[in-house]
């Protein structure tokens, strides 16, 4: 075994020797960002407050939507007119336009439209006021149709007849 290099049993090449601590550091480089990518996936995804004067302020202890990441979540919205903080007058089709036009001033101060909504959630008080919500519905949304739930529910709050809450993507920027 007289061999012009004694490194090592199996790699005989320092040249070799050097490329294979190369690419251990390097991978131990990689295997390090990879491990600190792991642990900032473990970090939870700050939540931001959405709020906006042009719909109305909550009236009770929550926001009227959430955004985590590219996603919003919005509270309920019933139809309070945003200036006089009461029930818009009129029959089904009033206030679904009024929460309607709440929920466009959420959407859009958090960045989305009615085009980015993923699902929403309708609350009615009485099912036989569904035919005309649903006209008023499809009337505002045009071309957007994201899934929905529509349930009967027993009162809403300061005895409004709907309630729509969005699940929405927010919009690249």
């Amino acid at each position: 075994m007289d061999s012009k290099y004694k490194v090592g049993s199996f790699i005989k090449s320092p040249a070799l020797w050097l490329s294979l601590a190369v690419g251990a550091i390097a991978g131990g480089i990689a295997a390090g960002v990879f491990v600190s990518a792991i642990e900032e996936e473990k970090k939870p995804i700050p939540m931001v407050v959405v709020q906006t004067p042009d719909a109305p302020d909550a009236i009770g202890p929550y926001s009227q939507g959430i955004t985590v990441g590219r996603m919003l979540y919005t509270a309920g919205q019933i139809p309070l007119d945003p200036k006089t903080m009461e029930i818009v007058q009129g029959g089904i089709e009033a206030q679904t336009s009024q929460v309607l036009k709440n929920l466009d001033a959420v959407l859009a101060e958090a960045g989305a439209s009615w085009e980015s909504v993923v699902k929403s959630t309708v609350f009615l008080t009485n099912m036989n006021d569904f035919a005309a919500f649903n006209s008023v519905y499809e009337q505002h949304l045009k071309t957007a149709k994201p899934a929905r739930s529509t349930v009967q529910v027993a009162a809403l709050p300061r005895g409004a007849a709907v309630e729509i809450e969005v699940i929405a993507q927010i919009k690249v920027k």
